[in-house]
């Protein structure tokens, strides 16, 4: 996964993992590629853009529980892993 640091313009170069429980309804695994590619070069924060990933996918396949973790190679020697639960059972 890569997206932008809004403030230095660098690359970011993560992994997110997506972990869920479907209701009636998924997403196919090409749309998913084509989703996160588009955030290939928006300027945008590593909790912003694992909020965002999660927001969309639970209004787009109102999974019965989900949780989203976005794994960042380190810049600076810090690493940072963000995860966003939605609903319960995870």
């Amino acid at each position: 996964f890569t997206s932008v640091c809004p403030k230095t313009g660098h690359p970011d170069f993560g992994t997110v993992s997506l972990t869920y429980r479907p209701g009636r309804r998924c997403v196919e695994l090409k749309s998913l590629k084509l989703y996160y590619q588009a955030f290939r070069n928006e300027g945008i924060f590593y909790e912003a853009v694992t909020n965002k990933i999660a927001d969309d996918l639970a209004a787009a396949m109102a999974p019965k529980w989900m949780v989203v973790e976005t794994h960042w190679k380190g810049r600076g020697g810090i690493r940072s892993t963000i995860r966003v639960e939605v609903g319960g059972g995870a």
